[in-house]
Formats: structure tokens, C-alpha cells, sequence
């Protein structure tokens, strides 16, 4: 495993992050694909032993379920210092608005949930899972910051955003005195490709890291023809996300498979070499030994520069999808 510093943190962290939207209860949350508390610890115990120390998660991931058993299997195989975790909190509820809790109670009191959820004092990365567009952004910097100032969070990132949004919300705090974002964790893999028009320059300049999430498009950019697996069969929102562009984004997976066949790899170590030329860390989910394994292999591969043109030279512009298609009329269960 390799090991790259978290932007203008003093975070060390591995070059694959472990996504930990597939494990949680899977009674008790948006997906039936997840798996439960033994399989977890089982993924993460070998996610570490192969180098693996960067580790994401959401209080929105199967109503906490993630959290819980992600935090009870880090605290059992590591040492506190021998990992960093991010967590992430949503945006305040419509009850919450109604009842007058501001931006920064609102980070507290998830915040807090996510320290109980997870068992522990502290994260090292809490990350604003998506832009709010009811809560005035001056509340959400000033929460975070008070975050930081408490030791709850050594550092904060943001998800789901516009690179204007990114910009606007750190020269804010540059200017007051507020903690700015280290990272940002956006929708980016070789069939959509739409945060290297703004964010990836932006980021490039401001030295923040870029950890995407969506890094194999939900199983699409693993898998051989006909090859299929529970999430491909199931997962809703990924359907939504991506069935829409499957005949353009086949050609794009077609190469990555004839380019997998050639190099005799898997396609996840062909697609995600070509992403890691590309940011610091991508957020990886795993639900199985050879998914962190083939992940695990991509740090080691190097694709030639013919290698990564061919692969990026079908792509077509695509439309925003997701969270970020939703122009703020966020809606319950598209948590990502």
C-alpha cells in the first residue's frame, strides 16, 4: 500500500479509502445489499492487514447501522492511531427547521450521534455530506469550525457540491478565521467525468484533496459482460444514476474489459489505476476479499499515457445525476 497526505492536513492516508455505505443493517436502512455486522468486521480486518487505514462512513448509512458496526471493527483490529475514519451529517430536517435549530446545533447533535454511533472521541475528517440549501452557509462553517475547536474532528470535507460552493464556503472561512474544507468527496469514475471541468483545476490550486466516491460506478466498471452481483441487481439509485447513458458508457467499460483481457488484471485494477492519476484517494466500497484485493493492486499498477487515452477517449459530456441533479430539492434516501 501506498500512503499520500490528505491535502493540507497532516493526515497520512492510504491510497484507497474503504467505503462503508455497503455494510449496516440492512433491515434498518435505504439498501438490501448490505451486508451485516460479522461480514463487516471480517472486510475491514483485511482491508487493514492489507494497508488499508482510510476508512468513510455516513450517520445516513442504513440509519446508523454503518457507523456502529464500522467503529466497534476498527476499534477491535487497530489502534486509534493507526487509522483515520470520516463520517458524514446531512442537512438539517424539515422538522428541524420548523423547531428553529440553527446550522450549528444541528452539526452538534449529529456530530455527537455519530461519536456514540462509532464508540469513539473523536474523527479525524467529518464531511458535509451534501449542500444545504435551507440553512445559510455562514451557520454550517461556523458549526464546523466550533467541531474542530472542541476536538471532536481533526479536519473537515465536504461531498456532493459545486466547485463555486467549495470555493465560496473556504474563502469565507479564510476570511474569519474558520477552519476551511481539506477534502472534497464527489461523483467521478471513467463514465462520468464531469468534475474535471471546474472542481479537479479548483482543487488542483487550492491543494484539496479529491477522495470520489463512485469510483467503479456501482460494480459497472468491474464487471465482465454478463458478469452481475446483488447491488448491480438492486441498487435503485445507481440504476438511476447510470442507466440513462449505458449505451455510451458500455464503449468507455468495453475498453476497460479489453484493456483488463491485455494486461491480464482485473477491469476494478484497470479502472481504478486510471483514477488514481487522477485524485489523492478514491472511496472504494467493498463487500467481498476481492474487491479490496483488486482494489489494493490498482495502487500498484501503472498505466502507459496510450494506456489512459484510450481508455478517456470515448467519453461524451454527461448531464449532472444524483444529489447534484436535484438543484437543492434534496430528497430522502439519495444519500450517497
Amino acid at each position: 500500500m501506498k500512503y499520500i497526505t490528505l491535502g493540507k492536513s497532516d493526515l497520512k492516508v492510504s491510497r484507497i479509502c474503504m467505503g462503508c455505505m455497503g455494510f449496516g443493517n440492512a433491515a434498518t436502512g435505504q439498501h438490501s445489499w448490505t451486508l451485516g455486522e460479522e461480514q463487516t468486521r471480517e472486510i475491514i480486518k483485511h482491508g487493514l492487514e492489507l494497508g488499508i487505514n482510510f476508512y468513510d462512513t455516513a450517520i445516513a448509512y442504513q440509519n446508523g447501522t454503518s457507523e456502529q458496526f464500522v467503529g466497534k471493527a476498527l476499534r477491535d483490529f487497530a489502534k486509534r492511531d493507526d487509522y483515520v475514519i470520516a463520517t458524514k451529517f446531512t442537512p438539517r430536517t424539515q422538522q428541524e427547521i420548523d423547531e428553529n435549530v440553527s446550522g450549528q446545533q444541528h452539526i452538534a447533535n449529529y456530530l455527537d450521534q455519530s461519536l456514540k454511533n462509532l464508540g469513539m472521541d473523536y474523527v479525524d475528517l467529518y464531511i458535509y455530506h451534501m449542500w444545504d440549501y435551507h440553512t445559510p452557509m455562514e451557520e454550517i462553517m461556523e458549526g464546523l469550525h466550533n467541531a474542530v475547536k472542541a476536538g471532536k474532528t481533526r479536519y473537515i470535507g465536504i461531498s456532493n457540491c459545486f466547485a463555486w460552493q467549495l470555493a465560496k464556503a473556504n474563502f469565507y472561512a479564510r476570511e474569519n478565521n474558520l477552519t476551511e474544507f481539506v477534502s472534497v468527496q464527489g461523483h467521478y469514475n471513467l463514465i462520468f467525468r464531469e468534475e474535471e471541468r471546474e472542481m479537479a483545476p479548483f482543487c488542483k490550486d487550492q491543494n484539496i484533496a479529491m477522495t470520489p466516491y463512485s469510483a467503479l460506478a456501482g460494480g459497472r466498471l468491474s464487471k465482465h459482460r454478463g458478469e452481475t452481483s446483488k447491488r448491480l441487481a438492486e441498487d435503485s439509485y445507481a440504476k438511476f444514476k447510470y442507466d440513462a447513458t449505458a449505451e455510451a458508457d458500455g464503449k468507455i467499460i468495453r475498453r476497460v474489459e479489453e484493456l483488463a483481457d491485455k494486461r491480464g488484471v482485473s477491469m476494478t485494477e484497470i479502472s481504478l489505476a486510471w483514477l488514481l492519476t487522477k485524485v489523492t484517494s478514491p472511496v472504494v466500497g467493498a463487500t467481498k476479499f476481492s474487491h479490496v484485493d483488486g482494489a489494493v493492486k490498482a495502487v500498484e499498477l501503472q498505466l502507459a499515457q496510450e494506456e489512459i487515452d484510450y481508455l478517456e477517449e470515448l467519453y461524451v459530456p454527461h448531464a449532472l445525476v444524483g444529489v447534484m441533479a436535484q438543484n437543492g430539492k434534496q430528497k430522502a434516501g439519495n444519500v450517497v
